[in-house]
C-alpha cells in the first residue's frame, strides 16, 4: 500500500492556435505543391548519371569552344556589364533587396545597350 495518495489528474492536451506566419507558411506550401512536384519529376529524371553526364560535357564543351574563339569584341562587353553589377553592389547599401535589384538592374541596362536585339525579345516574351 501506497503511504501518500496522489490525486488523479485529469490532463487535455490544448492545441495553441496558428498565427499568421504559420497560416502564411502553410498557404505557402499549398499553393507552391504541385510546382515542387514538377521540380522532384524533373529532377528524378535527371538523376540518371549518364544523361547528367552527357548534358554537362556539351554544355561545358561549347562554353569552352566560345570562350576560346569568342566574337569580336565579346570581353570589352563583358567587362562592361560585369562592372555595371559591381557598381550595383556599391549603390545598393542598405537593404536586401536593393542588393538584388540594383546589381542586376544595372547588369540589365548594360546587357539591353550590347545587345538590343535579344533585349527586344526577351521583353516581348515577359
Amino acid at each position: 500500500l501506497s503511504l501518500y495518495t496522489s490525486p488523479a489528474r485529469e490532463t487535455k492536451y490544448v492545441e495553441n492556435p496558428q498565427t499568421q506566419l504559420e497560416e502564411g507558411v502553410s498557404h505557402l506550401r499549398h499553393v507552391m505543391e504541385p510546382y515542387t512536384a514538377w521540380c522532384q519529376v524533373s529532377l528524378s529524371c535527371l538523376s540518371n548519371k549518364n544523361l547528367t553526364q552527357a548534358l554537362c560535357s556539351d554544355f561545358f564543351s561549347e562554353g569552352c569552344g566560345f570562350l576560346q574563339n569568342p566574337p569580336a569584341g565579346f570581353y570589352p562587353r563583358l567587362g562592361v556589364i560585369g562592372f555595371a553589377g559591381i557598381v550595383g553592389l556599391f549603390l545598393a547599401r542598405g537593404s536586401k533587396i536593393k542588393k538584388l535589384v540594383y546589381p542586376a538592374g544595372l547588369m540589365g541596362i548594360g546587357a539591353s545597350m550590347y545587345y538590343p536585339q535579344q533585349a527586344v525579345s526577351i521583353a516581348k516574351v515577359s
